[in-house]
């Protein structure tokens, strides 16, 4: 008897098992598959996850990329960072299409997107031409959970600050604060904290000799480059289990800081923050974890946030496996805003696919892969 069709009929079973575990995965958990905009979803063209060739390996985030947030004047934002933090501009595009819009999480958009560097650091500025999205709260604090900055390093925090004087920024800390030496790991360091015209938290730090990478010791410049981005969490081990245990990030420093320096840096009175770094094996920034052990009246952000929001940030993992990580992210129940791997067909920006998902506290991080 000819039994060469049972191997191609047994493949068949399991392809059809595979696929239906696919199925009901999808419906058992919608929420970790939804975009901010559902609509996005209405397209056959992007499949929701890719086939991986081997399932047993870890895949890990090689580098933390751009840092990015939504401007509302481009213009005057290039303005900002370059006159007053010595920004450099690289690259300046404009994109709309369906593969954005699905990679963004928002219908109808059109973006233009302006790349700049400080040191070896990247920030991306990104106006939505349409639609246009809400200001961040009035009423902001730097406790609430939607709270993101960049800590750009100065080699001279005095004249640093009279630089920010002298062009009139809103101030978000009392002005620069000197951690105390009792704190081992964060005694010395200088640190303020202001807000860019569309009042996003930003950080100015000075290290002291022995503290940080060795190149933030330069005295050739005022403003060195961008050490990391911190982020308000709700609870330290819940955000590890997403940064470390999912994107592999690995445990760099932890400090606890507390008293009137730290009060009047963050404009928090009673401020206790537990603060954990992480950082990726190839480097870039690191991304710094503030748990507010006290006061614990941290607002949670808003759960219809939307990229085209003002108070959006969007920090760029590049990774060699998006697909795994896709696969990775929704066995763990974490929610997605694009609805899975994203092809981008013109490169423009930089990446040829990737997915953009949101941590515990709701921050998003977009995976890319070259």
């Amino acid at each position: 008897m000819n039994t060469s069709h049972y191997p191609q009929r047994s493949g068949t079973y399991r392809a059809i098992i595979v696929a239906l575990f696919l199925t009901f995965s999808f419906f058992l958990f919608p929420s970790a598959n939804l975009p901010t905009d559902a609509r996005a979803l209405n397209s056959s063209r992007v499949p929701f996850l890719f086939a991986t060739d081997n399932p047993k390996a870890v895949p890990l985030v090689e580098q933390v990329g751009a840092i990015g947030m939504t401007v509302s004047d481009m213009d005057a934002s290039i303005e900002f960072y370059s006159k007053v933090l010595s920004f450099e501009k690289v690259s300046d595009v404009e994109v709309t299409g369906e593969d954005y819009e699905r990679f963004q999480g928002v219908f109808g958009l059109r973006m233009r997107v302006v790349r700049m560097r400080l040191g070896d650091e990247f920030i991306d500025l990104t106006e939505y031409l349409a639609p246009k999205g809400r200001p961040v709260p009035v009423d902001s604090r730097s406790n609430d959970r939607w709270f993101q900055h960049i800590a750009i390093i100065t080699s001279d925090m005095e004249k640093a600050y009279a630089l920010l004087r002298k062009n009139k920024v809103e101030h978000a800390s009392t002005g620069p604060q000197r951690l105390p030496d009792w704190n081992k790991n964060a005694g010395g360091i200088k640190a303020f904290y202001f807000r860019d015209p569309d009042k996003h938290w930003l950080e100015i730090l000075q290290f002291p000799e022995g503290k940080g990478d060795a190149k933030w010791q330069q005295k050739d410049r005022l403003f060195l480059g961008i050490d990391h981005t911190a982020i308000v969490v709700g609870n330290t081990e819940a955000s590890l289990k997403f940064y470390r245990d999912v994107l592999g990030l690995r445990v760099a420093g932890t400090s606890e800081n507390y008293g009137t320096e730290q009060e009047h840096l963050n404009n928090v009175f009673g401020a206790r923050v537990r603060i954990t770094s992480l950082r990726a094996g190839n480097g870039g920034p690191g991304i710094e974890f503030l748990e507010y052990l006290a006061p614990r009246d941290g607002r949670p952000a808003p759960s219809d946030e939307r990229a085209s929001d003002l108070f959006h940030w969007q920090t760029t993992l590049v990774v060699n496996a998006a697909d795994m990580f896709a696969q990775n992210l929704l066995a763990g129940n974490f929610r997605f805003v694009s609805p899975g791997v994203v092809a981008i067909t013109d490169g423009r920006l930089g990446f040829s696919k990737g997915l953009l998902a949101r941590d515990p506290d709701g921050h998003v991080m977009a995976l890319v892969e070259k």
